[in-house]
């Protein structure tokens, strides 16, 4: 990965994310709108497939989840907002024109916090407003190299929420933390899926360097195809260092629009922009303006959820958790949620709440990310349940189980779903609590270990974490370790007594 070092220049970056939005139809039309895995070109009709005569008719929901937005945002709400025509030629696009909005978007002049250096600061949202997703081309060869384009029009018409930032960025994990801000709160809203894998999810980026200290804007570029977080760091942390070279050698940066190429970690030319597009906006003559009454605004605010930043803070303040944990847990409203279900389950109160909590946020952290992350499996979409956790840290809190035993009971309710204390009834497993149980595991550990032994006799008594590692592994982590610590150090210190 390209290290972005600090130089004479600093980049400034402004993201456009578009994010597809969770309704039932589309926005202008009554075809579903859950389009992925259908065959192609079967949740169509006439007005998506631009037939001439059909007209299109507005979707409400879609209006009030960009509302909900641009209040999540700290964006002011328009009172009249309208629909415009963007016309430009392209083969996704059978119109010739993208119904979209120009001047009079619903939402704007926001801002959305991230943190730096331990402190907040506020990147600006320029605009929130409504358009339609346009069709999917695929393009293919045949087998005599030959190629082709294939056009599936099921994702045309479907509800596009685009949400432009200022440039307000100065570095890629600024821009990191503005994507995981932003994906957040979306999905606390419900009004999106926000799965980057499926398109519901894009972002494209505007960077350019300028001097240290300098308020004029360098010529920026724009990057495109990038399909995860990791992907907009990687490719503005090449893109910085790639303009800043061109500055330094003498070079001009030219205004284009780059593509990122996953694979070989750089960004690649695509199309000049030195001229600005015109797209010869003019308002859809088809649509009415919209009013948005003040009596609407309030209804949709007071319908919205718990946002991320006000669960962090409670988690906090209810929980006692270290705002590290409690800004990883809230990052994710189903990690949340599931997060929130185990605490509940026991009822406690005070410093046992506290204790409890503490414990589940670092299961949910540790054990339960790294089984996700390694098997690509989303919580939700696991067979983990609230319970289940609850049952473990139970199973661990009795003693039944040591930490690694409870770890490999955990990795099973993971591929199975049976609950943990079933499966330590199954297997039989407890943890050995009974000394002389324990003693013959010592005596051998002792035996085969015989220069870790003198090492422990001679003052080294690092050397005893050693041969307690050789019991806990002899036991399969069946014993207690802290019985083990005991029983290893009576022995060695009867050896050194003679």
């Amino acid at each position: 990965m390209t290290t972005f070092i600090a130089t004479q220049y600093e980049p400034v970056i402004g993201l456009e994310v578009h994010a597809q939005l969770l309704t039932r139809s589309k926005m202008f039309c009554s075809c579903r709108s859950d389009y992925q895995g259908a065959e192609p070109n079967t949740t169509v009709c006439p007005v998506c497939m631009a037939m001439p005569g059909s007209l299109p008719v507005i979707n409400r929901r879609a209006v009030e989840y960009v509302i909900m937005t641009g209040l999540a945002l700290n964006c002011a709400i328009a009172q009249h907002t309208k629909f415009d025509r963007k016309n430009y030629p392209y083969p996704d696009l059978m119109k010739g024109y993208q119904i979209s909005q120009f001047d009079q978007p619903i939402a704007g002049k926001g801002w959305l916090a991230i943190l730096v250096d331990g402190q907040e600061k506020r990147a600006g949202i320029t605009r929130v407003h409504l358009e339609e997703d346009v069709a999917k081309l695929f393009h293919r060869a045949d087998p005599t190299g030959e190629t082709y384009s294939l056009l599936d029009v099921n994702r045309a018409g479907v509800p596009l929420m685009e949400i432009v930032g200022e440039p307000d960025l100065c570095s890629p994990e600024e821009a990191r933390q503005y994507l995981v801000n932003l994906h957040s709160i979306i999905q606390y809203l419900g009004v999106s899926t926000g799965n980057m894998d499926e398109g519901s999810f894009r972002c494209d980026a505007n960077i350019s360097v300028r001097p240290k200290g300098s308020t004029t804007l360098g010529t920026k570029v724009e990057v495109k195809n990038m399909n995860s977080f990791r992907s907009v760091f990687r490719a503005l942390e090449f893109e910085i260092e790639r303009q800043e070279r061109v500055v330094r050698e003498g070079g001009r940066i030219v205004q284009e629009t780059r593509g990122w190429v996953e694979e070989r970690g750089v960004t690649v030319s695509q199309r000049s922009k030195e001229y600005a597009h015109d797209y010869r906006y003019f308002p859809e003559p088809d649509l009415p303006p919209l009013a948005i009454s003040r009596q609407w605004v309030s209804e949709l605010r007071s319908r919205m959820p718990e946002l991320p930043e006000a669960r962090r803070n409670r988690y906090i303040q209810q929980y006692g958790l270290p705002a590290y944990d409690a800004a990883l847990l809230t990052a994710s409203k189903a990690t949340a949620d599931f997060f929130e279900a185990v605490a509940a389950i026991k009822r406690l109160e005070g410093e046992a709440l506290r204790q409890r909590a503490k414990a589940t946020a670092n299961w949910m952290l540790g054990e339960v990310a790294r089984l996700l992350n390694a098997s690509g499996v989303e919580l939700e979409k696991s067979r983990l349940r609230p319970e289940h956790l609850s049952d473990l840290l139970d199973i661990v809190d009795s003693g039944t189980l040591s930490t690694t035993m409870a770890k490999e009971v955990w990795e099973e309710t993971f591929a199975t779903g049976k609950a943990p204390g079933q499966l330590v009834k199954e297997k039989g497993l407890t943890q050995i609590t009974d000394a002389s149980s324990i003693e013959p595991a010592v005596e051998e550990a002792l035996r085969a270990n015989p220069a870790a032994v003198a090492d422990y006799l001679n003052g080294k008594e690092t050397a005893m974490r050693f041969l307690v590692g050789q019991v806990m592994k002899a036991t399969r982590g069946r014993a207690n370790p802290a019985l083990v610590n005991q029983v290893v150090k009576d022995k060695l210190e009867a050896l050194k007594r003679g």
